[in-house]
């Protein structure tokens, strides 16, 4: 067989492997994160979070029409579309490989040896395959993730860009690099993860065109790409829409014309100029000329597809976000407006004080017939600045984890030492090099690990001592739990060491390849500090480099065993031995923490959010696990149309608020009454609070109107010069209309009794931003004809201070007008039981929980939690009230569907309770039960303590230590109390030798 028939057949064969793996361990529904939104934006052709990702959403579209019609079925096809644009990811690396293989070999081999295209083969595929099984790659590669596709994109231009490498001396070998522009331009669509490859393609380019190869040389190259790669990011893709703005500014403002003349002028004028370049170039024979203005067309060619933003935000879909439909909004859209940017070559220290300050470009929004000015983009200065600043965020608790980090005490001021010192050890080796040796070395499991490099939570290992460790079960029988023993790095170092050796340059644009879309993106998004979650995905790029190294290593084996061997048998030997310590290690150690095939829980948690809603609800959430699966089960399946979703944190812009006040699916408008003047941006960004001494309580519908009057005696001037309203008081009241109340069924008869006059309560918050303004509007006018819900994991700081109103009725607090109890200390713990009841042992679904092989992060330490606490506080309330059997059932029923998961040592505090109230209510066996769990979680975890404690004392968990103990002690006073004598007398026992073994941790004894 042929070279390339064998290379195109083996090929194919490393995507049927990597698309029956991800099919297998596809999940069938919707994941955390991104995936709901993105799913939903396909499905509904919707506008997604900023920066937009159109192409992905066009693409996802298509594979959701492979659903015919069953809407449960929609996620399952578009994760299908990662599966297979991962698949064919690993399709074009095995050719890449090869490709640079074959080239590796020219100096190794006669021409003629069969078994150096033997060796070129098994390369490719240990490569490949290796990439295929690897940890962050194939967590992408089985849900609705942008990652996946981009990673195609990536592999794509690669490969292109190798093969133009190949053929470089034939004619017509340059569409080649037209072809790569075109790929680069549709996956700014996708992710701009594909641009960080330009570099190395630029290198590829230098080495194979270039006359006289020099350091120099090759470093003005490498700097001119970097340039380039500059031009792309901010020439083409940002400024290109700010131009576009610019015109449409002179053309409307000052023409007259209508929205989108100038914008429309603008690209008629771009796209005549380079077609008459294009010409010009032709005629007078200008071929370099010619070539880059082809790139240049087919790279806005394939970037056109951003026209989508703007056309189906005119559309309005629900899903809208900034509902960028002229070209400044647009360009803010692009450029990320609504994130913080981290400052990159200079900037302050996180102790820095405000200094001033300063205007820079003026902002703009689109009016009723112009565009108005917004404001000034400002710049702000402060007195202690750096280069290259990377501890700079005085954002919430990030100064104390700077400190804490860099061991800083608190009267110590950073310095550049400091600086980099943080970025070296957090921001480099804490946040990449962690990532990379999880997929390479091996890892613990897949908890958090960004805040300590010494413990076991998200950390790598290669686990080769971790049997001299004792580690505890929830490590080595978790899952995730993945050691590789270093093997696919060891492999991937040897072929890096002999393309290095043999092939300098080749060598040099895979290591260019591995730092741009590695290390360089850590240098340039320049994390402040903790990340809502590890980020590994964010440099699948930088693996994907380094599994062609693997692949190679392929060769440097053969190459060392053809020393003493026949060539075909170390050729032989070599692909097996690396065949069996990378891709055969890889899957056998990752498969069970990568089965998603049995996982519905973002999907069920989603659908119990809705379901605990009354008719018509309102119901506010915020953080991301919670909105994106809520709008993927809305949106796409059509669970509780009738709810209106309403993300907290997207609710301060202007054009989400105005979104409210239409309906949306089966949701009437919210009881939004403000016009949009009243709150477009920059009219009552932030109102801020100016006590004006007011006695007792003031009405909500008075200080609404007192707050977006636009009467001057309502205004302050506040000391930056600025006029505008104030909060003149925090203490609210909202008078209850007990008719209303009863009209729209907010309470049963029964509760008649219980009845507020009015709701009292302190506003807790010095200032009112665009969302507790909508929020105030809707308690002013909503009458109580509309429920008002808070999802359960948005916090109850949430709702403005209304936390002695809430009631727990499932996954959500519902605002309902009873007489407070202040004496209760967690306002969290109120329960409206008969609903509640209904709700969780009825409506809601689980998960899988019981049954799922595989269960990620967030269904273990945020949505397990969440169940653990529903079952508690619902069964707590129920025999509070006497209903012991519906609180028995409800004890059991936990049992019935979830596992014993303790995800962190709070949790079995939780289930302490649960065992001392089925020992309460008469079930013996059931305590029993919760509280055997309970003690062998506390002796296993307690016990590993003890194993580091013996060795090195300052490195155990304490608080694990501290508070096992005392959860042990309240199981030995329960199973005492309940006349369990044995099972008291078992963990009195080890509870005493604790106290025993770590004596030293509480001087005096004093548990």
């Amino acid at each position: 067989m042929s070279y390339n028939k064998l290379n195109n057949l083996l090929g194919w064969l490393c995507f049927i492997i990597a698309a029956i793996t991800y099919a297998l361990t596809l999940e069938p529904s919707v994941s955390f994160w991104d995936c709901g939104e993105f799913i939903s934006c396909a499905y509904r052709l919707q506008v997604s979070h900023q920066p937009g990702y159109p192409l992905f959403a066009m693409i996802g579209k298509v594979f959701s029409l492979l659903s015919f019609g069953d809407r449960t079925k929609v996620a399952y096809f578009t994760n299908l579309c990662s599966a297979i644009a991962s698949a064919a990811t690993v399709m074009f690396l095995f050719w890449s490989i090869t490709a640079l293989a074959k080239k590796l070999t020219a100096g190794l081999y006669r021409v003629t040896s069969k078994a150096r295209y033997i060796v070129v083969m098994g390369a490719g595929l240990v490569g490949a395959l290796a990439f295929t099984f690897s940890d962050t790659f194939w967590f992408s590669a089985v849900e609705t993730i942008v990652f996946a596709l981009s990673m195609l994109c990536i592999a794509v231009v690669f490969w292109a860009m190798l093969k133009w490498d190949a053929r470089a001396d034939q004619p017509g070998a340059d569409r080649w690099l037209v072809f790569i522009a075109y790929v680069m331009g549709l996956s700014i669509g996708i992710h701009l993860l594909n641009l960080l490859t330009i570099p190395a393609l630029t290198m590829v380019y230098y080495y194979r065109r270039g006359k006289d190869i020099t350091f120099k040389k090759g470093l003005g190259v490498l700097l001119l790409a970097i340039v380039l790669l500059a031009f792309v990011q901010y020439g083409i893709i940002q400024y290109t829409v700010k131009f576009s703005g610019w015109f449409d500014l002179f053309f409307v403002n000052t023409l007259g014309l209508g929205f989108g003349s100038g914008a429309f002028v603008f690209f008629a004028v771009l796209i005549g100029t380079i077609v008459w370049g294009i010409f010009y170039s032709i005629r007078r024979k200008k071929y370099y000329l010619n070539l880059g203005l082809l790139c240049l067309s087919f790279l806005y060619l394939g970037y056109s597809n951003f026209a989508y933003v703007p056309i189906r935000a005119t559309a309005n879909p629900t899903l809208n976000n900034s509902h960028p439909d002229n070209a400044f909004t647009l360009a803010g859209y692009l450029n990320r407006v609504q994130y913080t940017p981290s400052p990159l070559l200079y900037g302050p220290y996180f102790d820095g004080k405000f200094v001033e300050a300063k205007d820079g470009e003026t902002l703009y929004r689109k009016g009723e017939k112009k565009y108005e000015v917004t404001g000034k983009k400002q710049t702000y200065v402060y007195d202690h600045n750096t280069i290259l600043p990377r501890m700079f965020s005085n954002d919430g608790d990030d100064p104390q984890f700077y400190k804490q980090w860099m061991n800083m005490s608190e009267d110590h001021r950073p310095n550049f030492a400091d600086n980099l010192g943080f970025m070296f050890s957090w921001q480099i080796y804490q946040m990449y090099v962690r990532y990379f040796l999880w997929n390479f070395v091996g890892r613990y499991n897949d908890m958090d690990g960004q805040q300590n490099m010494t413990a076991l939570d998200g950390n790598w290992t290669s686990g080769i001592f971790d049997g001299m460790k004792h580690l505890p079960k929830s490590v080595t029988h978790s899952t995730s739990y993945s050691p590789l023993y270093g093997l696919p790095l060891i492999i991937g170092l040897l072929g890096m060491y002999y393309h290095f050796k043999h092939k300098k340059c080749d060598a040099l644009i895979i290591a260019l390849l591995w730092f741009f879309t590695g290390i360089a993106i850590v240098l340039y998004v320049n994390q402040p500090s903790i990340q809502p979650r590890e980020r590994d995905y964010s440099y699948v790029g930088s693996f994907y480099a380094f599994c062609i190294w693997i692949g190679l290593g392929v060769v440097g084996l053969a190459h060392l065993l053809k020393s003493k061997l026949d060539e075909k048998k170390a050729a032989y030997i070599a692909i097996a031995a690396c065949l069996i310590c990378a891709p055969v290690l890889i899957a056998c150690k990752e498969w069970r923490g990568h089965d998603r095939s049995t996982k519905m829980v973002a999907h069920d948690m989603a659908y119990n959010f809705l379901i605990s809603c009354p008719k018509n609800a309102i119901l506010f959430n915020f953080g991301d696990n919670e909105t994106y699966p809520l709008w993927y089960i809305q949106e796409v399946e059509n669970v509780r149309p009738d709810v209106r979703l309403v993300n907290l944190s997207l609710l301060t812009g202007d054009w989400l608020v105005r979104q409210m006040q239409r309906k949306i699916n089966e949701s009437d408008p919210l009881p939004i009454t403000m016009p949009f003047d009243k709150y477009k941006d920059g009219v009552r960004d932030v109102i801020y609070f100016s006590d004006a001494g007011i006695k007792g309580h003031t009405e909500v519908k008075e200080l609404f109107d007192f707050i977006t009057s636009d009467d001057p005696a309502t205004h302050v001037e506040y000391q930056s010069g600025m006029v505008s309203n104030y909060l003149p008081t925090k203490h609210l009241k909202l008078t209850v209309n007990a008719d209303d109340v009863m009209r729209n069924k907010v309470i049963t008869p029964a509760q008649k009794g219980m009845m507020a006059d009015s709701l009292t309560w302190t506003y807790n918050s010095n200032l009112i931003l665009k969302n507790n303004l909508a929020i105030l509007d809707i308690l002013a006018h909503n009458n109580w004809k509309r429920p008002v819900c808070l999802a359960v994991t948005a916090g109850l700081g949430n709702l403005i201070g209304l936390d002695d109103y809430l009631y727990r009725e499932g996954f959500t607090y519902r605002l309902l007008p009873l007489k407070p109890d202040t004496t209760l200390d967690d306002q969290g713990s109120k329960v409206n039981t008969l609903v509640m009841y209904n709700n969780v042992m009825n409506k809601f679904k689980f998960g899988n929980y019981k049954h799922a092989r595989f269960l990620d992060e967030q269904s273990v330490t945020m949505f397990y939690p969440v169940m653990v606490t529903t079952f508690l506080t619902l069964a707590e309330g129920l025999a509070a009230e006497g209903r012991n059997d519906m609180a028995l059932k409800v004890l059991n029923k936990f049992d019935e569907v979830m596992p014993d998961i303790n995800p962190f040592i709070d949790v079995a505090a939780r289930k302490s309770f649960m065992a001392e109230t089925a020992y309460r209510l008469g079930d013996h066996k059931l305590g029993n039960k919760f509280t055997g769990y309970i003690y062998n979680y506390l002796t296993d975890e307690i016990d590993y303590n003890y194993s580091v404690f013996k060795d090195t004392p300052s490195r155990i968990d304490e608080r694990m230590v501290r508070f096992g103990v005392h959860i042990l002690d309240n199981i030995t006073h329960y199973t005492k109390a309940y006349g369990e004598k044995s099972l008291a007398a078992k963990f009195e026992k080890k509870a005493n030798e604790y106290k025993t073994n770590f004596a030293a941790l509480v001087p005096g004894g004093d548990w």
